[in-house]
This record gives structure tokens, sequence and C-alpha cells, in this order.
């Protein structure tokens, strides 16, 4: 059975962006040391389009090999004109709004969202299924979520997305305390697994 790993970025009271979800601002957190971490540990993370000017494409995928997003992560990228922005894996976004996918390689679940990911998670072999974000589809995912890498960066919004965006009952993950690391920068990556 494959992994489904939340694999998010959020400030140090748990917003994943500001109340519009731009996390711009925790982008001048990657410096050199951080961003050696992420290439050696997460380096299928890196977002196609930047993988070359950060002279990180010829890295092979180390964890995942399926990315999930929701629409506003996705369009992200679709804003700079990319249709494809984890070409290096296989790309599902879910929306019941955007229609019809404008990229082949990227498919739209426009449905049972939950289906679908179990059905991914029960697929042979392969890696693990990196869940990119947004809110929402973690909130509607969280059944489902094995795993919680998150990526604490020195900032506090007050007020923006929540990690989860929807109402849940409370679900318990365990700390994996050889996992947490700390940077020079001030950003702390820890690693919680559900427990079940």
């Amino acid at each position: 059975m494959r992994k489904l790993t939340y694999f998010i970025a959020c400030s140090l009271d748990g917003f994943i962006g500001d109340a519009h979800g731009d996390a711009s601002e925790m982008l001048r957190f990657l410096d050199e040391e951080y961003f050696d971490f992420l290439k050696t540990e997460f380096p299928e993370t890196l977002p196609t389009h930047s993988r070359k000017p950060l002279g990180v494409d010829h890295l092979e995928n180390k964890r995942f090999d399926t990315v999930i997003q929701g629409r506003g992560s996705y369009e992200l990228a679709l804003k700079e004109g990319i249709t494809s922005p984890y070409a290096h894996l296989r790309e599902y976004v879910a929306s019941r709004t955007l229609g019809a996918s404008p990229d082949p390689h990227v498919e739209i679940i426009d449905g049972d969202l939950l289906g679908r990911v179990r059905g991914l998670k029960a697929e042979d072999g392969g890696l693990d299924i990196y869940l990119c974000g947004g809110s929402q589809v973690a909130g509607a995912l969280l059944d489902e979520i094995d795993e919680l890498v998150i990526k604490t960066y020195p900032i506090v919004y007050g007020t923006g997305m929540p990690m989860f965006g929807t109402g849940l009952d409370i679900k318990e993950f365990g700390l994996d305390s050889d996992s947490v690391r700390a940077f020079g920068n001030g950003a702390i990556v820890r690693t919680y697994r559900r427990k079940r």
C-alpha cells in the first residue's frame, strides 16, 4: 500500500498562506542550507520548471511518483503559463470547476476524490503520493493521509489559510523524532505518522 504524504509549508501559527492563499512570504527562507536539504531529501517536490535553473533536473524521484493538488495550488502554475508543474510525476488536480485539463499529462479529478486516492494508494509498486495542497483538498483527504511532513517557517500570519480547510474530527499523528530538522534560517521540518 502506497502512502499519502501531505508535504506542506506553514507559519508558526499553522497557516499555509495568507487569507488569499498567498504563501510567497515563505519563499525567503529558501537559503542554501535549506535548499540542499530539499533537493537531497525531497527532490521531486521541486516543480519541473524550476529544476533545470536550480541544477536539479538530473535528480531522480526519491519518495514520490504521483502528486495531487487542489485547484488553487494548480492555478498558481497556470497563471505563469505552466500547465504541467510536476511533469516528472503523475499529476492529478482535484477540481469540480476547472473542466477539461489544459494538459494531457494532468488528470482532473472532478468527482470521487476519496475513491480515486484510495485507488492510487492501492496500486502495486511505485513510490508514494505527494499531496501538494491546498487546504480544502487536505481536509477532504484527512482520513487518507498517512504522513505529514510539515515545514514550519519562523513567521506569524495571524490569520490566513489553515493546513486543513474543513470541519474535522480529531485525528492523531505521532512525531518521528528522528526526522526533526532545524535550520539556521529558523525553519523546522518535522514528520508525523498517523496513529491507526
